[in-house]
């Protein structure tokens, strides 16, 4: 999930300064009356990049994060306390993460984390996380290894094999395709991942892969790639891209006559951004996965949408979305706990049954959600919502 969204997170940017200021001076942290210490809050840590090169994410987690803790604190708080929410600029990596991390828990005393938000320095500080046993959720970090750290670690959004796999169902129970094609990025863990993942399911659904094309991160030139595919006239071709590759290999996959449906991840978020009006039939009735709707009529979800827009003067996306969700089920888990006990609640995050803008989400044994994943298209240059599906 790391460069996902890029285009649609850029106006999040505006507010930085503004989020960046309190985030780099831990003021909030100076309260040493914190749930931990059984004084009149709650105190929950929050680690995103809000500066530097993925600070678009990062700023946009955090604003979801912040939406959350607003309404659940009118709503009357956790264990009848206002929530604290201590967030701290991490810039991108991992070191820094765990200096953060470090302080979180050394001098701000918290008794939950939500966060990394790119898979590197999460991956750090759950290492840490279990050492001190503190229940901690990514919203976004999407590398397998995050959850496998240990049995406090959880986290909001889908892994990526999950993805593939999902996709893979999809193409064969629903579009019923025999055959498929993958052309994927070699040098990104995100593309490689969803990609295997979706060459072991079809298989598993006695789907035949007929090519399987790598190309190397950077390229603009697809069409050999992609003239191979077309001799092979494959049903579906799976692009487990970013949105910014995606378009550039849509509009090939046009121009060298390929007919197959294209597939995607939730790495399509964005993709419309990308090509001009005249090509936009190149992404038509294509189909990605990804984890949540704007044209969803989930009331929560558009009061969420709404309300997001007016704080931040920008449209909501993934990450402030999974946010959102992220700091919902932590606090949903620490009042099912009764307690800040890390134990309890740890124990409520593994048994959570919980109702958010992303749907319906329990986690599974290795404490990935589990939940339906929205199927969309693009129809008349819009997004169009297709269905939920779970595979």
């Amino acid at each position: 999930m790391k460069k996902r969204l890029l285009a649609a997170a850029l106006a999040a940017a505006m507010v930085a300064a503004s989020v960046t200021g309190c985030a780099q001076s831990g003021d909030t942290g100076s309260n040493t009356s914190g749930g931990a210490a059984g004084g009149d809050t709650v105190k929950i840590g929050g680690l995103a990049p809000l500066t530097g090169n993925v600070s678009v994410y990062g700023i946009a987690a955090n604003n979801g994060i912040k939406l959350a803790v607003d309404e659940i604190n009118k709503a009357g708080g956790v264990l009848g306390k206002k929530i604290e929410y201590v967030p701290y600029d991490e810039k991108g990596d991992a070191i820094e993460a765990v200096n953060a991390y470090n302080k979180l828990v050394q001098d701000d005393r918290v008794v939950a984390l939500i966060g990394d938000v790119t898979s590197k320095p999460t991956i750090a500080v759950a290492q840490k996380a279990v050492k001190d046993n503190l229940p901690m959720i990514t919203a976004t970090g999407t590398a397998a290894d995050i959850t496998k750290a240990g049995d406090n670690v959880f986290r909001a959004c889908f892994i990526d094999p999950y993805q593939g796999e999902l996709m893979a169902a999809y193409a064969a129970k629903k579009l019923n395709a025999k055959t498929a094609a993958i052309i994927y990025d070699n040098g990104d863990d995100y593309s490689t991942g969803v990609a295997n993942a979706f060459e072991t399911a079809a298989k598993a659904e006695g789907m035949t892969i007929t090519n399987k094309e790598a190309y190397q991160s950077g390229a603009m030139d697809f069409k050999t790639q992609l003239t191979k595919i077309k001799a092979s006239n494959p049903d579906v071709v799976m692009v487990p891209v970013y949105y910014s590759d995606v378009a550039l290999i849509a509009v090939q996959a046009k121009d060298v006559g390929l007919k197959a449906k294209l597939l995607g991840a939730d790495g399509w978020d964005g993709v419309l951004e990308k090509i001009d009006k005249s090509n936009q039939d190149a992404v038509k009735d294509c189909y990605f996965c990804s984890q949540y709707s704007a044209e969803s009529k989930d009331p929560k979800l558009q009061d969420f949408l709404k309300k997001y827009k007016e704080a931040y003067k920008s449209e909501a996306n993934m990450f402030a979305v999974l946010g959102y969700d992220a700091m919902g089920m932590m606090a949903a888990a620490i009042n099912k706990a009764g307690s800040t006990d890390s134990d309890k609640i740890i124990a409520a995050l593994k048994a959570l049954e919980y109702k958010g803008i992303t749907g319906n989400t329990t986690f599974d044994a290795n404490r990935n959600p589990v939940r339906e994943a929205v199927i969309t298209t693009i129809a008349d240059g819009k997004y169009k919502f297709v269905e939920n599906f779970k595979k």
